[in-house]
Parts: C-alpha cells; structure tokens; sequence
C-alpha cells in the first residue's frame, strides 16, 4: 500500500493544484517511482490512497496501466483518515492471506524493500519496521531483541508505552543504554493480517504510530534495522525534492 492521501502542505506551492503524490521528482512524478520500484522488487498489487486532487492520481495511474502492477485506490476523499485509519479503511482490498508492505509515497531510499517483505515472513512478525540511527525529534524505542517497546519525542519528553513499569525508564532515555534503543522509522512497514481485526476494532481516524505502540506488549511488532549503506530522505518537502533525485538515480527502474 502506498500512502498518497495527505495533502503535502509542506510542499506548498507545488501542491496548490496538485497533490503530493505528483510532485515531479527527477522528471516523473513521486507515485510513478514508488509503483515502479514495488514492480521491480516483485510485487504484484498495490492499493493507493487518495484525498488531495485525487482524480489526479488515479487518472495518471489509470492512463499507465498501473506501471505494470494491478492498482486498486482507497477513496479518502469524504474524509482524511490519518495512517492507522487509512490502513483499516484500504483493508477490504488486501489480499488476507499475504502480509501488507506500506510505503509512504513521499519516502525516497535504497532499501530492499523484497528482502524486508522477505525478512518479516521469515521472523514471522506482526509487524516489521524498517528503521534506523538517524537523528530526529520522535523515535521508536526497541529491546535487545528488536522488540518494539513505546515511543518517545526528545523535544517534549513525552513518552509512550504500553509496558508497566517502562515509562520512568523511557523518560529518562536520551541514547541507546544497552538495555532500549532509540531508531528513527523510515516510513516503510510490513503489517500481516494478525492485526487486522484489531485494526478494524479502533475508530475511523487514528495513527498507526500509536496502534504499534500500544499493541506491542502482546504482539511480535520488531524493527528491521536499516544496513551501514542505507540512503533515506523524505522528500516532502521543497528542499529535499533534489535530494530524492540523487537517490532515484541509483534505482535503475
């Protein structure tokens, strides 16, 4: 799945009358370059969702036989349902028995994505995040044993967890300390559909951030630790659109 529905107020002008999704990064737009490399790691089917301009997306997806991929749009175009929500409404066109892999369309990097579908199959997880050690405000936090174990903002302090007794530890928590670890998520997720009757059970708009953190103590939802090589940059806004281009120019899609 490919999350395209925000309305990319960051990326301003550029999304004044179009939306984030086809923003042109090296000459194509962002969304012809997420399909293009999910065709060429060996996916087969992709769900979009859409809210901003949508007709957009789909006309232009619609018009390119869906780069070679059976494409099915999620319409959010009544309301934005945040990335939790997104997930729950799109669930009806997943194929139940295969794990979900998410991309948001704005997430530029030269991850394998068909080795970390292939990863959370093996591990067999619930969840698998692809994460690593880049500096950023809001972390997820991991055990030894890449078991995910809350959340935590370095601006505010604020920290969330579901485990009893962790919370004092993660407050006080500003690097790894040998016991919990601190990674940057990078947009990209496999979610399998073990946790899709709980998705069903939240409420129209919610966070998917915040269901992982919250179904953690009682769910196998781990990180997938990105290697020494990893290039990563979220191109949603004006200033990184060259960035994400370099990074294209290795795809070879």
């Amino acid at each position: 799945m490919i999350f395209a529905a925000g309305l990319g107020t960051r990326l301003k002008p550029y999304t004044d009358h179009c939306p984030k999704a086809m923003v042109e990064v090296a000459g194509r737009p962002m969304i012809a370059h997420q399909l293009l490399k999910l065709q060429k790691a060996g996916f087969d089917r992709v769900v979009i969702n859409v809210h901003h301009y949508a007709e957009q997306i789909i006309d232009y997806v619609t018009a390119n036989s869906g780069f070679g991929l059976d494409v099915a749009f999620s319409d959010e175009r009544g309301q934005l349902l945040d990335t939790g929500g997104g997930i729950r409404k799109a669930l009806l066109l997943f194929n139940t028995d295969s794990p979900v892999l998410i991309h948001n369309v704005d997430i530029f990097s030269n991850a394998d994505l068909a080795s970390l579908y292939a990863d959370h199959i093996e591990n067999e997880a619930d969840a698998s995040l692809l994460v690593s050690q880049r500096n950023t405000s809001r972390y997820f936090v991991f055990d030894n044993e890449d078991n995910l174990v809350g959340w935590k903002n370095m601006q505010t302090g604020e920290v969330r967890t579901a485990f009893d007794g962790l919370q004092a530890t993660l407050e006080r928590l500003n690097e790894d300390n040998g016991v919990c670890r601190l990674r940057a998520f990078a947009g990209i997720h496999v979610i399998s559909s073990s946790l899709f009757p709980l998705l069903e059970q939240q409420g129209e708009i919610f966070s998917i951030t915040n269901f992982y953190w919250q179904h953690s103590p009682k769910h196998h939802i781990r990180c997938v630790e990105a290697p020494g090589n990893f290039r990563w940059v979220d191109a949603g806004k004006p200033e990184m659109l060259s960035v994400a281009a370099g990074i294209v120019e290795c795809w070879d899609v």
